[in-house]
Formats: structure tokens, sequence, C-alpha cells
């Protein structure tokens, strides 16, 4: 499931390219307070003083906003971080609203803050407690600029590349910015939505985690590969994750059983150790595990199935063994990995994913061909289009990546992704999010099923053939594409 995070850094440093003449600033102290006070101890603020005291679930900020039209605008809070990194949330006229990062500061500093697409007259947006513990100064309001658009190339990382790979990442993205391809986690929830949506989402989610040696161990046994290659007959995209049991030090306790042992709380595994000591045995059993799962991919390059590969998923989160010890652990293995599979076994059907937002995480535009976010938003039903973190993951790339969603508990809202320019290539739901009636009930997703926005597996046929493009035309916003 989803890290909570992204870099708000990353988006504040791309906000200096904005135009700061039309920016409106709205001091916190002056806004309609709730739970919290007005404080003026920590020196370097704006205005006549700043917002502490936020510490409680309830605690928000709420500002009043003016637009003279409907219009997107960029934000960017003025805070203080002296607690550690934390996150705030954001909520635009009382409905959907997002996550934002904002990481540890002993100064006061600016935090982008995603995108809001104001009414015509007056608005409200709140800042949220969340986690709380940080100190507000200000919202900086700015018109947004224009999109550019992307420079996204269809060419893959990997110059081996299989023809069936090359011809998944040319459909991908020649949908990009017009399209978001509909997916789901696992097999059963797969045919749950195929039975009451009557659509059948176009990719399929998998997981190698029972391929895992430390878990073959205690008997665990798999059909994922098997369901991949019947999907990809289909016509489907397959796309795979790894929940990587550590391969060794798992505590095997009540509350941290073995089959936890991907979680960094279940597991005394070091990956800094381990990954900085190659002649180690643990350095040994790293290669003995991405070998094991190197076998079951080959499988699937030999059944002509290419795979969107997602490994080291929410590393930033820490709390997954393979980010428990920070980025350059983590940055470690993932080269590792690339290397073993790629070069060693001759893997050539893998489109590789990055899965965390963190600019300092990011191992290198060489080794990634997408970049990717987990949602898993803290309201249920919140489908807010999460601008924020998608433009962070747009300057993380340089807009040279494609970016996706996937993993969602709450799908973003079509509609709302595209009126903000959030292009997100795909979304995958986590299995019983789609079930559950609260994440997502059955008449949104009965709806996003049926917009001309989504494409689902009946409108993907032929994607690696000549043909490249769903049968679905119809783009919003006069045919734009970003």
């Amino acid at each position: 499931m989803g890290s909570r995070f992204f870099s708000a850094g990353v988006l504040a440093l791309s906000l200096l390219s904005r135009v700061f003449a039309q920016t409106v600033t709205y001091q916190a102290e002056d806004a309609s307070l709730t739970g919290v006070i007005v404080a003026s101890a920590s020196p370097g603020f704006s205005g006549t003083g700043y917002v502490d005291g936020i510490d409680d679930g309830t605690d928000q900020i709420v500002f009043t906003v003016n637009s003279d039209t409907q219009k997107l605008y960029d934000l960017a809070i003025a805070y203080l971080g002296p607690y550690g990194s934390k996150y705030t949330r954001i909520s635009l006229n009382g409905g959907a609203g997002g996550d934002v990062s904002l990481p540890a500061s002993d100064t006061w500093t600016t935090a982008g803050a995603g995108q809001v697409l104001l009414n015509a007259g007056v608005n409200t947006i709140a800042v949220q407690s969340n986690w709380g513990y940080y100190l507000v100064d200000a919202l900086l309001v700015t018109p947004s600029a224009p999109r550019a658009p992307h420079q996204v190339s269809s060419v893959l990382m990997n110059p081996g590349a299989t023809t069936g790979a090359k011809a998944l990442m040319k459909f991908l993205v020649s949908n990009y910015g017009t399209k978001y391809i509909s997916g789901q986690q696992d097999p059963v929830s797969l045919a749950w939505v195929e039975k009451n949506i009557g659509k059948t989402p176009a990719i399929i989610g998998l997981d190698l985690i029972e391929y895992s040696p430390s878990r073959v161990e205690h008997g665990s046994t798999s059909t994922a590969i098997e369901d991949a290659i019947a999907f990809d007959k289909r016509g489907g995209i397959v796309t795979f994750c790894w929940h990587w049991n550590a391969p060794v030090g798992l505590y095997d306790v009540a509350g941290k059983e073995w089959w936890r042992g991907f979680y960094t709380d279940s597991t005394d595994f070091n990956i800094a150790t381990a990954i900085g000591n190659p002649g180690s045995a643990n350095y040994t059993l790293l290669l003995r595990d991405i070998d094991a799962i190197a076998k079951q991919l080959l499988r699937l390059q030999d059944a002509g199935v290419p795979v969107l590969w997602r490994p080291l998923h929410e590393a930033e989160g820490a709390w997954f063994w393979w980010g428990a010890q920070g980025a350059e652990p983590c940055k470690a293995l993932w080269a590792l990995v690339y290397d073993r599979l790629t070069n060693y076994h001759k893997l050539n059907n893998l489109i590789w994913i990055w899965n965390s937002v963190a600019a300092d995480w990011y191992p290198g535009d060489a080794t990634v061909d997408v970049l990717a976010y987990d949602s898993y938003p803290s309201t249920p039903g919140d489908h807010g289009p999460l601008s924020a973190t998608y433009n962070a993951l747009l300057a993380l790339g340089g807009d040279k990546k494609l970016i996706a969603t996937s993993e969602v508990g709450t799908i973003p809202d079509p509609e709302l992704t595209e009126l903000y320019g959030s292009n997100w290539s795909w979304f995958v739901t986590w299995n019983s999010f789609v079930e559950d009636g609260a994440a997502n009930s059955l008449s949104f997703l009965q709806r996003i099923y049926s917009s001309a926005y989504v494409l689902t597996l009946d409108e993907i046929q032929g994607w690696k053939g000549p043909s490249t493009t769903g049968k679905k035309s119809v783009c919003f916003g006069g045919g734009r594409v970003y």
C-alpha cells in the first residue's frame, strides 16, 4: 500500500519559474482558525505572526480566496518545520483535498502544495492538520502557467528491450495526456469489477511476493505467472510489484509473523550492511532472491509477456526493509537489481518503474522508464487529482518520464485529473478498495469505467500490433495534449 509522502522541495524549485508578480500572499494569522493559536516567537516570519499549535486532527487554517473566473492556481505554503518532516492536507471548498509534504526545516521556507481549480468568486482553501507539529506563516496563490507539451519518449532505457516491451511503451506514450488507463490488483478483484461494473480493467496488477525464497521455505506457492500469461492472452497489460520478503532475519513471532517479512518491523535484515559488503553472506542471499525472481520473469519473457515492473516500491516510506536505512542503500540495491536482471539474466521484457517521489531517493534516469506514486487518501472517497504529487514527479523526471498512479485506494476522478492537467498514465486499484463501497462507490466506478477518458480492456485490443491507440478518440479540453 502506498506512501503518503511526496517531495515538496522539488516542486518548490519549479515554482521559481512561475510569474511571482501575480502571486497573492494570504497570511495565516488573518485566516479563520480552528484549534490553533497565533504566535510570534520564531523570528523570520512575514506579516504580523504565524499559526502554531497544529497538533490535533481537527485543527485547521481556512483561507478565503477570490478568483475573477474559474481558473487553475498553484499553491505554496510558507512554513517552519522544527519537529521533523511532516505532512499537511489541503482541501478546497470543503471537498476533495491532497496530502502535502513539509520537509524538516529550521528556517522559514516554502513548499509547493499542488494546484487548485478555483471557482469564480469566493473560495475556501483549508490547511488541515494531518500529522501536525509544524508552523504556518502564509499561503501563496499564483495563477498556473499553461502546461508545456510533454517531452516523453517511447524509447526504453534498456537498448535490448523486446518488441513487446517497446510496443507497450509506445502505446502508453501515445495515450499519455489524453487517456487514463484502468487497472485492478489481483484476479479476484478484477473479476469483481467485471461482474459488478460490466467492464474489464485494461491492466492487471500482480505480485511476486510468494516467489520470495524465504516464503517458499515456509511452503508458499503462487499462480501469478500463470495469471499474467492468461491476461496477456486476453489482450491485457500486466504489471508486477514484489513485496520482497527479507532473505533472512525474519522475527516470526506474534504480530511479526514470517509472512510479514517485507515490513521493516518484522525483520532484522539490514540492507545497508548487506549491500555495502559484496563478499558477505547476506549479499549472496540478495543475489539468490533476485535470481529466484528472474526465473519467474524469464517465464513471462519466454511467453512474450511485457511487464510494467515495479520493484522496491514505496521505498522512501521506510515501512519496507529496502527503504529502512535511507536513500543510498536503497539506490544501491536498485542498481543491483537492474544490473542483475538486465545484464546477467538478459531480461528485456521489463519496463522499469520507480515508485518514490523524493528527489534524493531517485536512482537516476538511466535505469528508470516510468515514475509512479501509490495513493491512499486519508479520507475515504476523496477522488482528488493528486496534482501536487503529479507536479513533483513531473519536476523529478524533467517531464521526460511517464507518470502513473501505480496503486490507488481511492481512484482519482478522471474529470478532475484532466482539469488539473494531472496526466496520470494509468491507475491500479488495490484489492478490496474497489469492493468496499467507501473508497469507491459503485456509482463512481460505473461513471469512470464509462468515461471517454478511461480505457478498458476492450478498448486497448491490438496494442501489440501496428496500431497503438485505443478505440476511444474523444479528448477533453478541445483535444489538447499537455
